[in-house]
């Protein structure tokens, strides 16, 4: 069994770990942290664990932590960096849900982050968590930036265009919706029932923290600068995204068989029959990356379909399918649960 422990089990992105980490085949959960909550049983803060786990909140030392075989961060950002290298150095793999080792760049990191990175080391050495593109360097790695929920939306959906250099990279779109979960689990005017609901708006167009890290893996996948214009939403839903993705085709191709082919042996990702739209619920709950294609008026404008749930394959559900590959168990282990509906 693969000991694992949290980091921050108190959040949203903490508590779906949590709930996947409970039911899965492979793991004993040793140790939740939460500064606050130390002493409290888990179940008394997150009552769907109720006979799922036995455990209380602790304090996140490092004896405590030493124990595990993993930590997950579920913290806010520069958490994870202030406590990673000593949990390395006692052999524990971590798999961090922040953005602290996801930019290559320290100087970007700081600029988007506001706060000075402490340990550039280990971001040179952390393996950006989407499988889909980094599988065998996740195989062999002891530190994964997980990406975050929008950049894993939207990267998917661009994947196959950019890597067969099939579209104009310059002007890249990426209009794309979240759930209120996205915004975390903490007191927030724009997350009350009265503020967000029977309402809908954009936000953070100027530049939002998702901007640098998207173009980082687009430029990955394309090989040469892109330009990406990207416009995140907020949608009166507790969890779910929807990236609507815009692109010019450079060429005439059969764009079906293309996302097909290319996510053919994807568990994760499930490219839908031609004409289809996604919806966010098909996603409820599970760790799934639903995609459709289209061509408006068999013009040379391609748009992408893609919807996932932010605190899954978002978040929490493509942290245990990193750590899955890790350890080399199956990928889809305590990831088989099906979407919820209503």
């Amino acid at each position: 069994m693969i000991k694992a422990g949290i980091v921050g089990g108190t959040g949203y992105t903490g508590v779906e770990l949590l709930r996947l980490l409970a039911a899965h085949p492979e793991v004993e959960l040793c140790v939740i942290t939460s500064r606050s909550e130390a002493g409290l049983p888990v179940a008394g803060m997150f009552p769907n664990l109720r006979n799922k786990l036995d455990l209380c909140f602790s304090e996140p030392t490092l004896e405590n932590l030493a124990q595990c075989d993993v930590v997950f961060y579920a913290t806010p950002h520069g958490v994870a960096m202030a406590g990673a290298t000593e949990l390395l150095e006692k052999g524990v793999k971590v798999i961090d849900l922040g953005a602290d080792f996801r930019i290559k760049d320290i100087s970007t990191w700081e600029q988007w982050y506001g706060m000075s990175h402490t340990t550039p080391e280990l971001v040179a050495e952390a393996v950006y968590g989407l499988p889909e593109i980094n599988r065998d360097e996740i195989k062999s790695a002891r530190l994964i930036a997980c990406p975050g929920c929008y950049p894993t939306a939207v990267q998917l959906g661009f994947m196959p265009l950019l890597e067969n250099g099939l579209v104009e990279v310059d002007r890249l779109i990426a209009d794309a919706k979240s759930g209120v979960s996205g915004a975390g689990r903490k007191a927030n005017v724009g997350a009350l029932l009265c503020e967000s609901s029977e309402n809908f708006k954009a936000y953070a167009v100027a530049g939002h923290r998702h901007l640098p890290e998207i173009s980082q893996g687009l430029v990955q996948m394309a090989g040469t600068n892109v330009g990406l214009t990207f416009v995140p939403h907020l949608t009166p839903m507790i969890r779910g995204i929807h990236a609507t993705l815009y692109a010019t085709l450079k060429s005439d191709v059969d764009l079906q068989s293309l996302y097909e082919q290319r996510y053919q042996d994807e568990t994760f990702v499930d490219v839908m029959p031609a004409g289809s739209h996604p919806e966010t619920r098909s996603v409820k709950g599970a760790n799934q990356c639903r995609i459709a294609i289209h061509r408006p008026q068999g013009g040379d404008m391609v748009v992408v379909l893609s919807v996932i749930d932010n605190l899954v394959k978002g978040a929490a559900g493509q942290a245990v399918q990193n750590m899955n590959i890790m350890f080399a168990l199956d990928e889809a282990s305590g990831l088989g649960g099906i979407a919820l509906l209503p």
